[in-house]
């Protein structure tokens, strides 16, 4: 996990990644986070978001927060995704969680996405089960898009979001059937449903 990050020894080193691509409702949500390197500040058990369960990840979650010297979490809306494409919204976020560190990296770890920054950029495919810095981020994003949709589960609660997260599961395509859209459904992923 630590491999690209002895790569930039001695560097500022930020990991950027992003939760909620897929997903038929909600933001896209972008973090990015620079860990420290210092053998005893590493967080034992960081790994993609997608590799742990919810309990580690929120457990993780508030350990990252507590450790990172910078980080940022940064939501791209549904309207936003509709506008300019699920791609270009994630590169929009990343930019935008980049931006909005309170420190500036001296070089950005990227899962798998080129951005557009003046900062030198490492696109790594699989990032988030390689760099120590992007799985950080990874699971950031994952933690706060998944507390998001179980708000928003109260505020819409026929289609089930606390439970799949806006996933495009059998039941919410079930509700989106009986109840239509709501105001948080991405229009050009659910076409084909209402």
């Amino acid at each position: 996990m630590l491999d690209y990050e002895k790569k930039y020894q001695g560097k500022l080193v930020a990991g950027i990644d992003e939760a909620g691509r897929g997903p038929l409702a909600g933001p896209v949500v972008c973090a990015c986070a620079i860990m420290p390197m210092d053998e005893d500040k590493i967080i034992d058990g960081i790994n993609d978001s997608k590799k742990l369960s919810v309990k580690k990840r929120e457990e993780l979650y508030d350990k990252i927060v507590g450790t990172a010297i910078a980080y940022s979490i940064v939501e791209i809306d549904e309207k936003k995704i509709d506008e300019i494409n699920i791609l270009q919204a994630t590169k929009l976020g990343m930019k935008k969680a980049v931006e909005s560190l309170s420190v500036t990296p001296d070089i950005v770890l990227i899962d798998a996405v080129k951005i557009d920054t003046a900062l030198p950029q490492d696109n790594i495919i699989r990032g988030d089960s390689l760099s120590y810095n992007i799985a950080s981020a990874s699971i950031l994003a994952k933690v706060h898009r998944d507390r998001l949709m179980e708000k928003l589960d109260k505020k819409y609660p026929e289609y089930g979001f606390a439970k799949h997260k806006g996933y495009g599961t059998k039941a919410h395509i079930e509700a989106l059937k009986k109840y239509g859209k709501c105001k948080i459904h991405r229009d050009t992923y659910i076409k084909k449903f209402v």
